[in-house]
């Protein structure tokens, strides 16, 4: 059983290393190549092994861990200064990328004929994004710490923690529907103690706990890395105890092993290089063959006319909501073009809302098939358009909104060359390192009693001998 499961993975692997390549002469991330692979396998028997039984269950966890260390990685690239300079503008993009298409969503269902609260429930799915699935193409461009990587990936956050309560309010509605449940104030109240403790705990640990701790034992890779993995799956397993989330638990994960890692000096450069090849060398592909296999185009076939609609409520509304920002002079156009398309990601949220309402015969089939198909061509359209985007426009981005050096505003400095030995270089260049020096002794001679007088011949013998008369060693003894 794990043979099979280990020679499938094997061929998924395969498949995706050799589309990568063709992938990147088109100047696309190569790590796209294992969704395009998923999507393909998803309908063959192979695809059928993956996601049944024990092999899927092994899957599944497996892409659980790729979002955790995709988003760690993320999480350890986050610039806090620069993230908190422009905090305000962030909670103001996140507003409008919030609002927009909640209304959309909302005005579609209603104008389709849908009741007032089931609208609600519908357009409330339009709002949250799926960072994960674009932070690695932003890595790819390093982009991660420009003004676009920030807006997106704070943003993102923000969105996630919005897609808890998204995920609390339909639970809820659901079970006052059923009847289950008599008091929704209690876990609403629950929920927000969680978040207020799991802020608390994240700053008392990276404030007082993990730099001493990381001197616990030899600072090296090896020992930086163990603590990596503690901190990782101490902080994904409290947020999703907390219902937060493996997505806030891993960058919050992320963000207070940055310290450590500067701490460590070259140990923590090597523990982060050898994070980000994990990450996307195993974990990342792994999660992006799980999304390509949750990919559905059946419902497209099904109910083109109301999946269509639905996505381009939230496609739509994100743009608009973000180009709202260009005339107050927040964004220029370029950027409001990346940063909208790039939090039109879409993942699971909107899946186990619409699976939530179908179980409890809130909606029917075909409304229920048409949220999944928008939210796969979503999962299609908006990395390969972001892409593309990036591609033509990287050079633009980079300048636009460049982020200083933590050490100071100053732009970087080019790196300072090697000097050359003195025995590595031309023989001019030997002789012109000896003619200061004669020219200093011939001007102290002149002073003297003239050029033969200042010692005796035996003495210039004597200071040959010892070797302390090489012009490339230290002066002249005469």
């Amino acid at each position: 059983m794990l043979g099979t499961f280990l020679l499938l993975q094997s061929l998924l692997f395969a498949l995706s290393y050799f589309l990568a390549g063709f992938l990147e002469r088109l100047k696309i991330p190569g790590i796209l190549a294992a969704l395009f692979v998923a999507m393909g396998v998803h309908y063959t028997p192979l695809g059928t092994m993956l996601t049944k039984g024990i092999d899927g269950e092994i899957f599944t966890v497996l892409a659980d861990l790729g979002v955790l260390f995709l988003l760690f990685f993320i999480g350890l690239q986050i610039d806090m200064k620069e993230m908190r300079a422009q905090s305000g503008e962030i909670v103001l993009a996140t507003v409008l990328n919030t609002v927009v298409p909640f209304l959309m969503g909302m005005g579609v269902m209603l104008w389709l004929g849908y009741g007032w609260t089931l609208s609600f429930v519908i357009g409330v799915t339009r709002m949250p994004t799926a960072e994960a699935v674009i932070v690695p193409i932003l890595d790819e461009f390093k982009l991660l710490r420009t003004k676009v990587g920030n807006y997106i990936v704070g943003a993102g956050v923000l969105d996630d923690v919005i897609e808890v309560f998204l995920v609390a309010f339909v639970s809820i509605w659901i079970s006052e529907k059923t009847g289950l449940v008599a008091s929704d104030t209690q876990e609403i109240w629950t929920m927000a103690m969680n978040v207020v403790i799991f802020i608390v705990v994240a700053w008392f640990v990276r404030r007082f706990v993990l730099v001493p701790l990381s001197h616990w034992t030899q600072v090296k890779v090896s020992n930086l890395v163990m603590m990596m993995i503690l901190v990782l799956f101490l902080f994904g397993g409290f947020a999703e105890y907390a219902d937060l989330g493996l997505v806030v638990g891993a960058i919050v994960a992320g963000i207070l092993m940055r310290p450590v890692f500067d701490a460590a000096g070259e140990p923590g450069e090597r523990a982060d290089r050898a994070t980000r090849a994990v990450a996307y060398g195993f974990f990342g592909v792994i999660f992006f063959l799980w999304v390509g296999m949750s990919v559905d185009l059946e419902g497209m076939v099904k109910a083109p006319e109301l999946a269509i609609l639905l996505f381009l409520a939230a496609f739509v509304g994100k743009l608009v909501g973000i180009f709202l920002m260009v005339p107050m002079k927040k964004l220029t156009v370029k950027e409001a073009w990346t940063i909208g398309i790039g939090l039109n990601a879409r993942l699971t949220t909107e899946i186990i809302v619409a699976k939530l309402l179908l179980d409890a015969k809130l909606i029917d089939t075909q409304l229920f098939t048409a949220l999944v198909a928008a939210s796969s061509v979503s999962t299609i359209v908006v990395p390969l358009l972001f892409s593309v985007l990036v591609a033509r426009w990287r050079e633009y981005l980079m300048r636009s909104a460049p982020v200083a050096s933590p050490a100071s505003g100053a732009a970087p400095q080019a790196p300072e060359e090697a000097e050359m030995p003195w025995h590595a270089k031309p023989l001019l260049a030997v002789l012109e390192l000896c003619i200061p020096i004669r020219k200093r002794d011939s001007t102290t001679r002149r002073r003297g009693n003239g050029w033969g007088s200042t010692a005796p011949t035996g003495s210039k013998r004597s200071t040959r001998r010892s070797g302390t008369g090489s012009c490339c060693g230290s002066s002249p003894t005469y």
